[in-house]
């Protein structure tokens, strides 16, 4: 079984945040026939010879290659694989439906090969129990009918790889495994036609194209299961659109549609295009994109987006981003840039299976050598040889890293969680202090008036505060109404930046905003030109979800911070109501960069959690970010990780499935290290047959790759 590739060399942890996945890619081919780790480094190296090409990443589990290359047409990079030794594709509806194509032609060449396996053994028994030399050398023929060809035609898999990767004057895993499966076959051949007297190995080439064939299946469906998150939104795009032309419905195809077009929706439609509703009003189902399973109500006015479905009424949209710039082809490109998570972990096993390549083809060469000189038996010695190829092939190791990384990058993915950078699981599981910002992400963000102040100032506030658009104007205005109080006519109202509203009422000049008496806190104050002085307190209400995330999180043996720019009271009260040891107030965005910069020169890896402009800074230099999905784009943009459903119990989930991951990894380097010390002295002791070989081979990479799958219990 060929193996998965670790994706990519290891990254510098001091290179660890220049992600490509802030590089938008200006192309998307499909590879059919890459299957190992040698492969995969091959088409990165080739692509990143060419002039032009600013980086190329592979994504194993859709075996595509995000490339970088600013006015390189297409044809010039597939030219350039073409004579790497890759078949390279543009990406079309046929090749996101070639992986169900290629799992039932493997399933057809696993039949034919097992079909001829079991009559070749049949013949075999006869040979086994003493025919005749007229009549072995008979059934030898028979069987050289029977396997040569199932045998060429089951393992054209293994032979096509390696053949380009020989083109490419490179070495592969599929080339070892063609070497013995061909060696194995010409034995037999020789033996046949009376080249000697050996019982021939024709049950055991096929037998061992048979059980490479069922690993190969195996790790395919293994990988099918742990679906690519990339996928299920590719599976989300709708291809057809019913798009309005002089008041009739037309059907064209989604690409088509350009920003302005109008589309009808019908109930049971998925949208496909980013647009805003022009008529009609209908319950949206948002789950495979926000991983909210209650309906939302969407009327005029309101935003939907591609992917979504109506549920219950028709509606018309305006197409505002159709194609490829709608949220939905994004959010595909960041999770195919994740799924290809690159980090030490990749890097020691990347390295390990390009140094293998050719050690496989010296140990069995080795191992010929060494038994045919200390037996001269040339038929045991190749029989050793080919054994060698096969077992020391590190499959296993080869899929150690990047089958942990999908799983879990699809895991959290359908958990509500995106993982936008591609060494965002290595640095998360390294975190061990958490900081959050308060508005916004600890809070909901709108601010409510408490307390009971006086009725005639809250009307005087009011009236000053019915004309400004600030959050605290707004609280203002709407407690006042919530009590049944009039808003007082004020005259000549001003709003002074970064001061408040100032106006005249009953000749009296007021002022509303932070500036009061000194030495006594509010949120805001309503001053007069004479000397009178009101407080007003106002307060956020605290996320659903905040006090349980908090309290999560220092179970599990994180440090807690919360960095805020509001008042030393509002922050003192949301960190005394979570259990926050440490809380800052009045930090503007440069106090709170220096903040996070201090903690990791003193050795801490600060994770931080924030919305808004001003947490932008500590996302970009923090070991690792997180924003909600209703942060501004420039957070979404900076953070590792985006909380599509907005929950913070995703902060833990996130912390906790990226150590996971960290030990998966661990774990699979050992067992894959563990095979190979293991099996290789056995092989080269003569203990294991082409056919057990085969077995072996293909056992530990369907361990690694069901260990990266397990769930925690």
């Amino acid at each position: 079984m060929t193996a998965a590739c670790p994706a990519c060399a290891g990254v510098d942890p001091a290179e660890a945040r220049a992600d490509l996945s802030t590089v938008e890619p200006d192309a998307i081919l499909h590879l059919p026939d890459i299957h190992c780790a040698a492969c995969i480094a091959g088409v990165e190296d080739a692509l990143m010879a060419l002039p032009g090409v600013r980086e190329a990443r592979v994504n194993l589990t859709l075996r595509r290659v995000q490339v970088a290359a600013p006015g390189l047409p297409e044809t010039a990079l597939i030219d350039t694989l073409a004579d790497a030794g890759f078949r390279a594709q543009r990406l079309g509806d046929a090749a996101r439906d070639r992986q169900g194509a290629e799992a039932q032609a493997l399933l057809t060449r696993i039949g034919v090969a097992g079909f001829a396996m079991m009559n070749v053994m049949l013949l075999s028994v006869a040979v086994w129990s003493g025919a005749a030399e007229t009549t072995a050398r008979l059934f030898h023929l028979v069987s050289a009918a029977i396997a040569v060809p199932a045998t060429v035609y089951a393992a054209r898999p293994f032979f096509v790889s390696a053949l380009g990767a020989l083109r490419g004057r490179r070495l592969n895993m599929d080339v070892p495994i063609s070497l013995a499966i061909i060696l194995a076959l010409l034995a037999s051949l020789a033996i046949a036609f009376g080249f000697s007297h050996e019982q021939g190995w024709f049950d055991a080439a096929l037998a061992l194209t048979f059980f490479l064939l069922v690993g190969r299946y195996l790790d395919q469906a293994g990988r099918r299961a742990a679906r690519s998150a990339a996928a299920e939104l590719a599976a989300l795009e709708a291809p057809q659109a019913r798009r309005l032309e002089a008041g009739e419905e037309r059907i064209v195809a989604a690409e088509t549609l350009v920003s302005g077009d109008l589309i009808r929706v019908r109930p049971g439609d998925r949208l496909p295009a980013d647009g805003t509703i022009t008529l009609g009003r209908s319950d949206m189902d948002r789950a495979a994109l926000t991983g909210e399973s209650a309906p939302e109500t969407a009327g005029p006015g309101d935003a939907v987006r591609a992917g979504e479905t109506c549920l219950t009424g028709m509606l018309t949209v305006r197409v505002d981003r159709a194609g490829r710039d709608t949220g939905l082809a994004r959010l595909a490109e960041l999770v195919a840039t994740s799924e290809s998570q690159r980090s030490r972990y990749a890097g020691i096993a990347d390295r390990a299976a390009r140094f293998y390549a050719p050690a496989v083809h010296l140990l069995g060469a080795a191992a010929f050598l060494g038994w045919f000189w200390a037996t001269r038996e040339g038929w045991h010695a190749l029989d050793v040889a080919i054994s060698v190829l096969v077992i020391t092939c590190p499959c296993a190791l080869g899929l150690a890293v990047p089958a942990v990384s999908t799983v879990s990058t699809s895991r959290l993915y359908r958990a509500g969680l995106l993982v936008k950078s591609r060494t965002a699981l290595e640095r998360l599981a390294e975190i061990d202090t958490v900081v959050f910002d308060k508005t916004g992400t600890l809070t909901t963000g709108v601010p409510v008036l408490t307390g009971s102040p006086d009725r005639a100032a809250l009307s005087i506030a009011a009236g000053l505060a019915e004309g400004s658009s600030h959050p605290a104007s707004r609280a203002i205005a709407e407690a006042a109404r919530a009590r049944g109080i009039a808003p007082a006519a004020i005259e000549d109202v001003t709003e002074i930046a970064g001061q408040g509203l100032e106006g005249r009422h009953e000749g009296r000049l007021w002022r509303l905003g932070r500036n009061g008496p000194e030495g006594r806190e509010a949120s805001v104050w309503l001053t007069s030109d004479d000397g009178d002085a009101h407080p007003f307190m106002l307060a956020e209400d605290l996320r659903e979800d905040a006090a349980q995330a908090v309290a999560t999180l220092r179970a599990q043996g994180y440090a807690i911070a919360l960095l805020s720019g509001d008042a030393p009271g509002a922050v003192a009260h949301i960190a005394e109501t979570l259990g926050i040891d440490t809380a800052l107030a009045r930090m503007t965005p440069e106090d709170k960069v220096a903040w996070v910069e201090a903690r990791g020169a003193a050795g801490a890896r600060v994770l931080m959690v924030g919305d808004g402009l001003n947490d932008t800074g500590c996302l970009a230099v923090a070991h690792a970010g997180i924003a909600p999905g209703s942060a501004l784009d420039a957070a979404r943009s900076a953070a590792d990780v985006i909380l599509l459903s907005g929950k913070l119990d995703g902060v833990p989930h996130a912390l906790r499935t990226a150590r996971t991951a960290r030990a998966r990894m661990k774990q699979n380097i050992a067992l894959s290290g563990a095979y190979n010390i293991v099996s290789i002295p056995i092989a080269l002791a003569g203990f294991a047959t082409p056919f057990l070989a085969a077995i072996a081979m293909s056992t530990s990479s369907l361990t690694v790759t069901l260990n990266a799958m397990r769930r925690d219990p």
